[in-house]
């Protein structure tokens, strides 16, 4: 009788024992999946998996590199070929004089200038005032950041051509200095800075910056200027490279502001440019044109793929 009343003790505080956990289900661990282990261990379940697998993979490699894969081998065409209907899969003959004949016509190491000298400007001016506002509305929290930061996000739910004439009567006849902005970089870079999506993911990368280290520059007597500068931003190089790829990018696919601003041929986009000029051009040097202001774009991606993950999902959990 007593050993039976001491094992039941053991068992109560057992029980009761605060570090204990409840013993987990089998099964708690396992992930669900559409197929079951053992299905999937079946010859017929291995077959179908596979099969479905290949035609979701080569039905997304079709729609997402048939276009490329057109507009590449279209440069290569004649004339003739390109429009004939039904389209060929491949070209008879290779014309790579296509894309000489397009970069010399069609003037694109103008263009391609123009693009890059607003794509870095643009860059230039995010990396300055958007690191800036992220940076007060996440360390420094200033009044009613909370509200300038929603309404920034605010932003983000409205179309962006609906703003469009707003913003051109704005760089038409600039308030306060009453200044024309029209065919000049400012008509560009000025709106560009203006990026709600960019400033959040700097705050939200600069959040999960651990307090101690402010409060140590702080002690040392660093400013908030030098912690910024000496502390944050080295650390903010995966957000500060996604921020860049995102202007430069953004810059670079833009048409239809371009087209309204920038109506002087010599100051055009590359976009734009190929544009105004596709009227007298033939269809197959029209098409190696626009090959030719896809490449950098692709090597932007094909390049920094894994930096644009990494920075995007940096900052999502806090050490």
């Amino acid at each position: 009788m007593a050993s039976n009343t001491l094992v039941s003790r053991r068992g109560s505080d057992v029980r009761k024992a605060p570090g204990r956990r409840a013993r987990r289900p089998a099964d708690a661990g396992r992930q669900r999946t559409l197929i079951s282990p053992a299905q999937l261990g079946r010859s017929r379940g291995k077959a179908v998996y596979w099969i479905v697998f290949a035609a979701v993979v080569l039905l997304f490699t079709v729609a997402f590199l048939g276009p490329l894969y057109w507009m590449v081998t279209g440069g290569l065409k004649t004339t003739q070929e390109v429009v004939q209907s039904p389209p060929t899969a491949f070209p008879s003959s290779v014309h790579t004089e296509n894309y000489r004949q397009a970069w010399t016509v069609m003037d694109l190491s103008k263009l391609l200038f123009n693009t890059l000298y607003y794509a870095f400007g643009a860059l230039a001016f995010q990396l300055v005032l958007d690191v800036a506002a992220a940076y007060s509305l996440s360390k420094l929290r200033p009044v009613f950041g909370k509200v300038i930061l929603g309404m920034m996000l605010a932003t983000l739910m409205i179309p962006a051509t609906v703003l469009v004439v707003p913003q051109y009567l704005t760089v038409l006849d600039v308030p306060i200095f009453q200044r024309n902005l029209l065919n000049s970089p400012w008509a560009i870079w000025l709106p560009s800075v203006t990026n709600a999506f960019n400033i959040f993911l700097l705050k939200r990368f600069f959040d999960s910056i651990p307090r101690e280290l402010l409060d140590a520059a702080a002690i040392d007597g660093a400013s908030p200027l030098r912690t910024l500068r000496s502390v944050v931003l080295p650390i903010s190089r995966p957000i500060l490279g996604v921020v860049s790829i995102f202007a430069v990018v953004g810059v670079w696919k833009d048409f239809l502001w371009p087209m309204l601003t920038l109506p002087d041929p010599s100051k055009q986009t590359l976009n734009v440019g190929i544009y105004s000029l596709a009227s007298g051009v033939p269809e197959n040097v029209l098409i190696a044109a626009l090959t030719i202001a896809s490449i950098p774009t692709l090597l932007i991606f094909l390049i920094f793929q894994r930096n644009i993950m990494s920075g995007l999902t940096a900052g999502g959990l806090k050490g």
